[in-house]
């Protein structure tokens, strides 16, 4: 492995304050999103001033605040495949099953053009990701893994966070299957890893088997 040149952008939303991800090599003119939330044009203004071609839209899970701005991107990049894991598809079409009728604004993505699963490889933009599943958030949670960086870098979605965990109180949740998860998925990688939540700052494995009140090596 070689260091990593890769860049993860991290692009927030306010109102739920969700972290999407623009990852670009600098020597490339392509990119891949992961996970556009709830303000796509913060992704948008993000692409275009890199002068990038978004490749591949990938979505670590299909809660609302992580699937809005899907519509937007395919908009302006219709070949870009949209990803997501097969246990998950359902909510990208479904407003009941990606929670957002329930508050009131039910919004839908555009079907999934892929789905991926346990140990699937993801290749766009020069970068290539490993597929884990990672339910207890949401059923058909998946992480993606670019193992081939130093250090290794996980865009991580709502599993792990920094001195938190995600949420295990909607429906389909279960904290003891995010802990499986968690531990068997995610603490199994090196110390040095670097993960990239869906909400707040990046963290790294190493920092989070040690302190996290959640779950941790004590």
């Amino acid at each position: 492995m070689k260091e990593s040149v890769a860049k993860f952008v991290p692009i927030t939303s306010e109102a739920f304050e969700e972290n999407a991800y623009l990852a670009y090599l600098p020597t490339r003119s392509d990119c891949v999103v992961f996970d556009p939330g709830l303000e796509p044009e913060k992704i948008l203004t993000a692409v275009f001033e890199r002068k990038l071609e978004v490749v591949a839209i990938l979505c670590t899970h299909g809660h609302a605040d992580h699937i809005a701005g899907n519509r937007a991107l395919k908009e302006h990049w219709p070949d870009a495949p949209l990803i997501i894991g097969v246990g998950d598809a359902i909510k990208l079409i479904d407003s009941a099953e990606n929670l957002s009728a329930g508050y009131g604004v039910p919004l839908t993505s555009l079907p999934a053009d892929q789905t991926v699963s346990e140990g699937d490889v993801v290749e766009c933009a020069g970068l290539r990701f490993e597929v884990r599943e990672t339910p207890g958030h949401s059923s058909g949670h998946v992480v993606f893994i670019a193992s081939e960086l130093t250090p290794i870098q996980v865009v991580g979605g709502d599993v792990l966070f920094s001195g938190s965990v995600g949420r295990t109180d909607l429906p389909g949740c279960s904290f003891e299957v995010l802990e499986r998860s968690i531990r068997e998925k995610l603490y199994t990688l090196p110390d040095e890893t670097i993960v990239l939540p869906g909400h707040g700052p990046a963290t790294t494995i190493g920092k989070e088997k040690r302190t996290n009140p959640f779950v941790n090596d004590k």
